[in-house]
């Protein structure tokens, strides 16, 4: 069995000159020899939890949210819609990153949720930033969102729903917030499941989704220009390739199947990328290409 220390490898380790300054704004380290062993050793409690390669890519060290296009809709929804709710789902890889530069950023902390299948990874999102529960405003509630006693998935809304606002702090699970929620971000998540879980996960997210003009779910994951699995470079661990959704069939996924055919605008584009597998890792296949799709989902 592969050791943590044979796993892990230094050399992915590069941060520019935005991630570091937030990453020493957040966590107080100036010195960039000691924020760099913080980092690593909050790596390989990470692995430790779940070895996925994204963890030994440094993915949670990237600020990736702020350069989808929607990010900056994001924003501002949080500054213009009283009480807007912000859900970042399927954070694992980023231990709470992507929540915690959004929040950086001007979006109300005592709005914003993180959730993962992982409760472990929420925790280190603490240790990584050097936080505690009682002093960040932001909530954390890990679970399964394919499990029906977490996420109960209901149609999506086209009227108010007749639920109150949750309170946020009160909450052990993401059922309540029904037809409320404004965003979900929901990045490298999609492409780790097959096409029919695909599907299901998407309608489960869309019952979240607040009908009120301008709410959207948006993120990114593997793609390719003709939909199906990902064979180009390594396989995952289990010998399995991913299932991708072209453009084309997750426009239709989202515009006709799981939202009424013209209530949602979609946009996806695909960004090519080559040497590096879909998790940002350099890949020694370096001829293999692979595509990430950015996307967002708006209610219109």
């Amino acid at each position: 069995m592969t050791s943590v220390a044979d796993a892990l490898n230094a050399s992915f380790y590069r941060l520019n000159g935005e991630e570091l300054q937030f990453f020493k704004s957040q966590t107080g380290i100036q010195d960039e020899e000691e924020l760099k062993k913080h980092i690593m050793e909050v790596q390989q409690e990470a692995w430790e939890v779940h070895p996925y390669p994204c963890i030994r890519g440094f993915v949670f060290t990237r600020l990736k949210i702020s350069r989808l296009p929607a990010y900056q809709q994001l924003l501002k929804l949080g500054t213009e819609r009283e009480g807007a709710i912000f859900l970042d789902i399927g954070c694992c890889c980023q231990v709470g990153n992507d929540l915690r530069k959004a929040i950086a950023d001007g979006f109300p902390a005592e709005n914003a949720i993180a959730s993962d299948l992982y409760a472990e990874f929420l925790q280190l999102g603490h240790k990584l930033f050097k936080t505690a529960p009682e002093t960040f405003a932001a909530h954390f509630i890990p679970g399964n969102a394919l499990d029906q006693a977490f996420l109960k998935t209901v149609p999506p809304f086209y009227s108010p729903p007749e639920t109150a606002r949750p309170d946020l702090s009160s909450l052990n699970t993401l059922s309540p917030l029904a037809g409320h929620v404004s965003v979900i971000h929901a990045s490298e998540l999609f492409h780790l499941f097959d096409e029919p879980q695909q599907l299901e996960l998407a309608h489960a997210l869309a019952g979240l989704l607040s009908p009120e003009p301008g709410s959207f779910i948006f993120g990114e994951h593997g793609g390719k220009p003709v939909k199906g699995y990902r064979t180009e470079g390594r396989p995952r661990r289990d010998g399995t390739y991913r299932f991708c959704h072209s453009p084309e069939t997750w426009t239709a996924l989202w515009d006709g199947e799981v939202f009424a055919k013209g209530t949602v605008r979609v946009e996806a584009r695909l960004l090519e990328i080559q040497g590096l597998d879909l998790n940002m890792v350099a890949d020694p296949n370096t001829d293999a290409k692979f595509w990430i799709m950015l996307w967002s989902v708006t209610r219109v």
